[in-house]
């Protein structure tokens, strides 16, 4: 157990979900070739992993770094490297990521045409009215926590919790590209066409994916969206 991991078992946090940007995060093994660090899923300590994921991806570049809700993922070969090394780097990160809380990213606006097929379920499992699911969506700012599952699906923190929803029974096999969606206690923007389970309330023209793009992906951990509804 790494010397973070033992003063996360001596300082634990009531909840992961609400652990202080100073909470000290646990190190652990996934697997034969990748070390996991877990501190919780707060905004303060989100902030701190964008800051501990660029630093590794800055200074380390032979470990593919995967950063995640709450966590940050070295996956490296151990016939080359060995796992205390990748341990050591992640230490090192989280202590230069101190005093990073105060990250923002771009703010982006998304227009949507709120016109899903799943709007009415959402509303009825909130107990309002389609018009005041709108609203509470729209009147939110979201923050990409992490980037995942599709190349350019941003999960997003920040959903009022009186819209949350839980995903579909059964997923659908394919969901359109710029679908607006609602999984659990987050909202996103499928950016491609894939499978997927999440409630969708509406869609967006707007771009997440290119890859023809200088920049192919449009949003970034630490960025800041805004939903805006549309007529067409």
């Amino acid at each position: 157990m790494s010397k973070v991991a033992a003063a996360n078992v001596k300082q634990p946090a009531d909840q992961p979900g609400n652990q202080s940007a100073g909470a000290f995060p646990s190190i652990q093994p996934l697997g034969e070739a990748a070390l996991v660090l877990s501190c919780g899923a707060s905004l303060p300590v989100q902030r701190r992993l964008w800051a501990a994921w660029h630093w590794l991806k800055a200074r380390h570049g032979d470990v593919e770094w995967v950063l995640g809700m709450g966590n940050l993922t070295g996956r490296f070969d151990p016939l080359r490297l060995k796992a205390g090394k990748i341990e050591r780097a992640l230490e090192a990160a989280w202590a230069a990521s101190e005093g990073a809380a105060d990250y923002h990213g771009k703010t982006v606006e998304v227009p949507v045409l709120y016109n899903g097929a799943d709007l009415a379920t959402v509303a009825a499992h909130a107990g309002l009215s389609t018009a005041e699911v709108i609203d509470l969506h729209t009147a939110g700012s979201y923050t990409v926590f992490c980037l995942g599952f599709l190349p350019g699906f941003a999960y997003l923190g920040g959903l009022d919790a009186r819209i949350a929803c839980p995903r579909r029974a059964t997923p659908r096999l394919k969901v359109p590209a710029g679908a607006v969606g609602i999984g659990g206690e987050q909202t996103g923007i499928y950016p491609l066409v894939s499978p997927g389970g999440w409630q969708l309330i509406g869609r967006t023209r707007l771009a997440l994916f290119d890859p023809g793009a200088e920049s192919p992906v449009l949003l970034a951990p630490g960025d800041e969206v805004r939903f805006v509804a549309v007529r067409a």
